[in-house]
């Protein structure tokens, strides 16, 4: 899934229009639906990719080292989309070999969902709805009740479902105000009173899975660890560099190398290699883990610890070397200040983020 200069330059071009209009322009989807990114987990059969996890990763790395928002767009959508391997097949084969398919919603639960006989009833709000303006499916995590109850299982914690729902049953709040990731568009929606059939509750679990892929085998929450980790990991990288190619510009100051260059060069030297270090432990992992029926709790563990400290380590380096940006790093529409922005609005995504 090599990325060939045009589409680089297709996307890097539209960076900043897309931050200005909030949302993708129709030349950044009009790129995706060529390339079928949103389909990236889908299987074949539907029309879909079918990527294998540490390919697609890799995709997605270098997408937000072009730019983060485009990025995360593809990385959220394409993780709703994947759900079509855990829906019933028919219904999936229908929606999904349909032209410019983009699921997307929230994975926090909210709102209720009472179940009356062989459909729900579906009430509430949710944030965070990544491309919310070219949905065609809005994804939603709800408390089942059943009689005005709340379900419990067996160890008395409430139950909740997955649900999917077509885009005109949503009222979306426009609402999302953010200084970085823009172009995500990832406003709140909300639903009232809306019927929805048993078939369109599904639930997130390998034993639940639809479809014989490998992906649908492999935990849904490393999943989600892996593919975002990949976006902090792209992000950073273009920082680095867009940081590195700053000092080189400073270096033509003989005093600034004498007394700042050096230890500066030597900094971003050593962030960097422990990054890279992490970085390709990362990729090892995915590999060992990757078409395993039951893959090793030890290295799922592993992951999740290791994606942390990668989101991490990247909210620190960036804290640690943008002082050093000068007045190019201030400026809005610099690609070191576009990148900063994005990477410290992508910190705040509640699935890796820790102190």
């Amino acid at each position: 899934m090599m990325l060939n200069t045009e589409t680089r330059h297709v996307i890097s071009d539209n960076v900043l229009a897309s931050i200005r209009r909030k949302t993708l322009t129709p030349e950044l989807l009009q790129l995706i639906s060529r390339q079928n990114w949103f389909n990236l987990w889908v299987p074949k059969v539907y029309g879909g990719l079918n990527a294998e996890l540490k390919e697609g990763c890799q995709l997605l790395e270098e997408l937000a080292y072009i730019d983060g928002g485009f990025a995360w767009t593809v990385t959220l959508c394409a993780g709703a989309n994947m759900f079509a391997g855990f829906i019933n097949p028919a219904v999936a084969e229908i929606i999904f070999k349909q032209e410019q398919v983009c699921w997307g919603g929230s994975g926090m639960p909210s709102g209720r969902a009472d179940k009356e006989g062989d459909h729900f009833i579906i009430t509430g709000s949710w944030k965070y709805a990544t491309g919310a303006p070219h949905l065609t499916h809005f994804t939603l995590n709800a408390w089942v009740y059943e009689d005005g109850e709340p379900v419990l299982d067996t160890g008395g914690s409430q139950v909740y479902r997955s649900f999917f729902v077509d885009r005109e049953h949503v009222l979306i709040h426009y609402d999302w105000d953010t200084f970085g990731l823009e172009c995500t568009a990832s406003h709140s929606f909300s639903i009232n009173e809306l019927k929805v059939p048993q078939g369109r509750a599904f639930d997130l679990h390998p034993d639940c899975r639809t479809s014989d892929e490998p992906i649908f085998y492999y935990p849904f929450m490393t999943f989600a660890e892996c593919t975002l980790a990949v976006n902090y990991i792209g992000m950073f990288r273009r920082f680095l560099d867009l940081f590195e190619k700053q000092l080189l510009v400073k270096s033509s100051d003989p005093e600034w190398v004498k007394t700042n260059g050096k230890i500066l060069f030597k900094k971003v030297d050593a962030v960097r290699s422990t990054f890279d270090k992490k970085a390709k432990r990362l990729y090892q992992l995915i590999d060992e883990t990757w078409k395993e029926t039951e893959p090793d709790t030890l290295l799922i563990a592993e992951i999740a610890d290791l994606s942390r400290a990668l989101v991490s380590d990247v909210r620190t380096g960036t804290i640690d070397l943008f002082p050093y940006t000068g007045i190019a790093g201030a400026q809005r529409e610099n690609e070191l200040n576009i990148v900063f922005r994005h990477i410290f609005t992508a910190s705040q995504h509640a699935l890796l983020n820790r102190s």
